[in-house]
């Protein structure tokens, strides 16, 4: 039997204690809109994950991912999310936001507080609920690896 779950390859992308996400677009079809998320996307037909959060992180910021890892696997009953970590090696302002209304670096406060400030939006957004979630699990798991 095939996977009938769409899948997708998202990046933790961190610097600095801190978390690069994006303020995804506010457009009520598309899911987390107008809320804070990951950098990544659709994982192609034929295509590994690893070939895909690339490829993904490639499109949307003009950043070619360094070595990264594999952090967690996040099925549930809409999606399959493949999460790799890896670090932002350049300052935020050499990167070229492609899609998004916004990208930030969030502090571990910014995501336990499940909201963070965007000046293009001028208002505080929201993170989205499996974003916060994924994102308060590996900062949990790099306190506990210190």
């Amino acid at each position: 039997m095939t996977n009938q779950l769409p899948e997708v390859a998202i990046a933790i992308l961190y610097q600095d204690n801190k978390y690069l996400m994006q303020l995804r677009d506010n457009i009520p079809n598309i899911p987390a809109a107008g809320c804070w998320g990951f950098f990544g996307g659709h994982i192609e037909p034929g295509e590994t994950p690893e070939v895909a959060v690339k490829r993904e992180i490639l499109e949307e910021i003009g950043y070619d991912l360094p070595t990264f890892a594999k952090f967690g696997y996040y099925p549930d009953e809409k999606v399959i999310r493949h999460v790799f970590q890896a670090p932002l090696l350049v300052d935020i302002n050499q990167l070229e936001l492609n899609e998004g209304w916004d990208m930030g670096l969030l502090t571990p406060e910014d995501i336990r507080s499940g909201s963070c400030y965007s000046a293009v939006a001028g208002e505080v957004r929201p993170l989205g609920s499996m974003h916060q979630k994924i994102m308060l699990d590996f900062i949990n798991q790099q306190s506990a690896d210190k």
